[in-house]
């Protein structure tokens, strides 16, 4: 586990936002710029109004803009050595690299690897990729994928592209289509699953997610591909990125993802392995943006590793352009 040291509390500190930070909401920013300061003390100091811009108390999910003033009061930080990743997750990291250009690294994330470290977890994509890519001054992840969930994960390289990106995934402007191979036989066509979710987090610190009124509202697009008697193939198109949105839809509908040991069916599980699946049977399959300053749109397919495509042929399914 990595060391760690108290740092004596600073004095009240005033800073500007710059024209490259604006577009941050309050509490991301503060999740940045006070490492080592524990997120519920963060909201704490904004509910308290202990954090002000322009002098006048704000909302967590204020946006700032060029020339804000932020105070910000005295807090403790324990600064956290960093962990050195393992050679082993350095080298997956650098054979999953599909598309980099000076803005951008996409990454076919593979399964089993968090995207960040935390929950026990000593380091993730990110610290593993700072590592490796330590020649560059900024990383950081734009958007996350579940640990088991493999495909297209976007890093950014610059505060800009980030900001950009922020901004399309609010505006709905990032076209991201996964692929999951789902208990039964499909029936109908394009299906629209709105069912609202509301997460929960269990005293052992393991999240899960419900279909709830209270929930958020939610929405995926289930598409099939190719249907056969004991499992169909579906494409989704989430038009939300609430945490474990397809898995739980899926289920939801009847139709549970294959190898999903949290919320899919047990006898179905036993059967997918009895095929040869060892993980969570859904992919960030493909990826649509456009950035601008210069404009530039990126297209990405995220290829099905080994596994995947391997349990694909015992049903001889074809993915189906």
């Amino acid at each position: 586990m990595p060391n760690s040291q108290k740092n004596p509390p600073p004095a009240v500190e005033r800073v500007e936002i710059s024209a490259d930070q604006a577009g941050q909401r309050i509490d991301n920013y503060l999740l940045t710029y006070l490492k080592g300061v524990p997120r519920s003390q963060i909201y704490r100091i904004l509910r308290r109004g202990e954090v002000r811009v322009n002098k006048g108390r704000i909302k967590p999910h204020y946006r700032l803009q060029a020339g804000d003033l932020v105070r910000i009061p005295p807090v403790t930080r324990v600064v956290n050595e960093p962990a050195i990743p393992t050679l082993k997750a350095v080298e997956r990291i650098k054979s999953a690299v599909i598309y980099e250009d000076a803005r951008v690294i996409i990454l076919n994330k593979p399964s089993g690897m968090a995207v960040h470290g935390g929950s026990g977890l000593s380091f993730g994509v990110i610290e593993a990729m700072r590592h490796w890519r330590s020649d560059l001054p900024y990383l950081e992840l734009v958007h996350r994928l579940d640990r088991d969930t493999s495909g297209c994960l976007v890093i950014a390289k610059t505060r800009g592209a980030l900001r950009q990106l922020h901004t399309l995934l609010r505006e709905d402007g990032m076209k991201k289509r996964y692929l999951a191979l789902v208990m039964g036989r499909w029936q109908g066509e394009t299906r629209n699953v709105t069912a609202p979710l509301q997460k929960n987090t269990l005293s052992s610190g393991e999240r899960m997610v419900k279909v709830s009124r209270d929930g958020k509202p939610s929405l995926s697009v289930f598409i099939p591909r190719n249907i056969t008697a004991k499992a169909s193939l579906l494409e989704v198109l989430l038009k939300t990125g609430r945490t474990h949105q397809i898995r739980v839809h899926a289920t939801h509908i009847g139709h549970p993802i294959a190898g999903d040991e949290k919320y899919g069916d047990d006898a179905f599980n036993r059967e997918m392995r009895d095929a040869g699946l060892k993980r969570l049977f859904l992919h960030a399959w493909r990826l649509e943006f456009s950035l601008q300053e210069p404009q530039q749109t990126i297209s990405i397919t995220a290829p099905l590793d080994a596994n995947l495509q391997y349990v694909l042929k015992q049903f001889t399914i074809e993915i189906k352009e």
